[in-house]
């Protein structure tokens, strides 16, 4: 079954359906083609598959957990729940039960609810006839008790918000319930859902870059003198530029966009947050400009930073003071990824990499996050913009082959050209870690490659 889905996600991927990779400095970069929502559902079904028939065995018997239950209702959904629903279903439906029990030979997998999920059962069998047994916990009850397993993991987490997707009401209905030999066996799930949220299969890989090409194509556009009229676009124009461009392609952003100035003039918007960032401003000629967007697309996530300069009249390229830093901004991406190691925790990567940071003179700040299913995601968090220290919980979770990043840091660098005034070059780009025994140019890779050059706007 796997391999044949497989070639169905291949061949879906090189039939036509998307444009060939473009590089993220691209002069040129061709948007690729933006699957109609029937083709989203079908190969987001595909890849669902292949996660339930592959992944979730391999996770519950890695984490020795032999059931998992999913409990949610409409309008308040499990965060793991909605990655696990086939794509025609938007939301639980009342109360949403999914029971997954590996026997030791398959992982069999029930919904404790009035449907099947997904076409006759394609990703859950419907297990509960409420004509037979009226009270849903009660059947929940039943199958559990007919399984007998030994650890029934349930989502409850003080860590992770996304393994934290049982309320306290379902919680208390499901151990009712339960007869009581079977409730010291509940377990918290917390290890298996950042486990099936962050890893991401060689299937998902082969879709996910395309994501990234979108959102890189994106960012060209806007930084384009087609956008931004020097002396008359503002700020707050182009956020609303690059949220509305990508609701007119189809798709949606997971946070609205973000868009910045940094000038020679001491009262600019400089380097604060985007959280923090004044109002909207006027963009001027020798303005280094600076976006953050993220976009939402066949249950994947993208998260970007890059930056443009706006010439002066009679400017042909970028003052060398920004191109050196610049370069210290993917310097500092180079450190971070060096450091990536199966096994290290969040907070041991970070340590060592604004380590080596500060050997090589730069003036670092990380806050890289997981990405995937969820914008910022669950798995290890390599530091904080506001906590450059240890990050407790998130940051104690170690580092797992294939997941996948948003390498988000900053680098500071003074500039000559502006009175030494210090620039904040802000940096994000999507990457893969595949982990492994391999060698270390190969264990991480930028899903579409990175931003190595600033985007010139020339001034008309």
């Amino acid at each position: 079954m796997s391999i044949t889905l497989t070639l169905v996600v291949l061949c879906l991927i090189t039939n036509g359906l998307w444009a060939q990779p473009v590089a993220a400095n691209s002069t040129k970069p061709t948007m690729p083609r933006i699957l109609s929502l029937e083709e989203r559902a079908n190969l987001m079904d595909s890849l669902l598959t292949i996660r339930l028939n592959r992944l979730l065995p391999e996770l519950m018997r890695r984490e020795g957990i032999d059931m998992w239950v999913i409990i949610a209702r409409e309008y308040h959904e499990d965060p793991v729940l909605k990655t696990i629903l086939p794509a025609t279903w938007l939301s639980a439906r009342r109360r949403t039960i999914l029971l997954m029990f590996d026997n030791g030979t398959t992982v069999e997998r029930l919904a404790v609810a009035r449907y099947d999920v997904g076409t006759a059962g394609k990703f859950f069998r419907s297990a509960w006839n409420p004509t037979k047994q009226p009270d849903q916990f009660k059947r929940l009850a039943e199958l559990i008790a007919e399984r007998n397993p030994q650890k029934i993991a349930l989502n409850r987490s003080k860590t992770f918000a996304h393994a934290d997707g049982l309320t306290e009401t379902e919680f208390q209905a499901c151990l009712e319930a339960l007869p009581k030999e079977l409730q010291p066996r509940i377990v918290s799930g917390e290890n298996l859902s950042v486990g099936w949220l962050e890893t991401r299969t060689p299937e998902e890989m082969q879709v996910f870059p395309e994501l990234c090409k979108i959102t890189h194509a994106i960012i060209a556009e806007g930084f384009s003198n087609a956008v931004v009229k020097p002396n008359i676009t503002t700020t707050e124009q182009m956020e609303w530029w690059f949220r509305q461009r990508i609701n007119d392609l189809g798709l949606q952003t997971w946070f609205h966009p973000s868009v910045s100035i940094q000038r020679p003039d001491p009262i600019a918007n400089t380097s604060a947050p985007s959280s923090a960032k004044p109002g909207s401003e006027l963009i001027l000629p020798g303005d280094l400009l600076h976006v953050d967007i993220g976009v939402s697309y066949l249950g994947l996530n993208s998260d970007v930073q890059q930056h443009a300069y706006v010439c002066k009249q009679g400017e042909t390229d970028i003052p060398m003071g920004i191109k050196k830093a610049f370069a210290h901004g993917n310097r500092s991406q180079d450190i971070l990824t060096e450091c990536f190691q199966t096994g290290r925790t969040g907070n041991e990567i970070l340590k060592a990499a604004l380590e080596q940071a500060r050997k090589e003179g730069i003036k670092a700040t990380i806050y890289t996050h997981p990405i995937g299913t969820h914008g910022h995601a669950a798995g290890p968090a390599i530091g904080m913009w506001d906590n450059q220290g240890v990050v407790a919980g998130t940051g104690d979770y170690a580092l797992r082959p294939n997941t996948a990043y948003s390498i988000e840091l900053n680098a500071e660098t003074p500039i000559p050209e502006w009175g030494d005034k210090p620039v904040r070059i802000m940096l994000e780009e999507d990457g893969f870690f595949i982990g492994g025994q391999i060698s270390s140019s190969e264990k991480f890779r930028y899903l579409d490659g990175r931003q190595t050059t600033i985007i010139l706007i020339k001034s008309k």
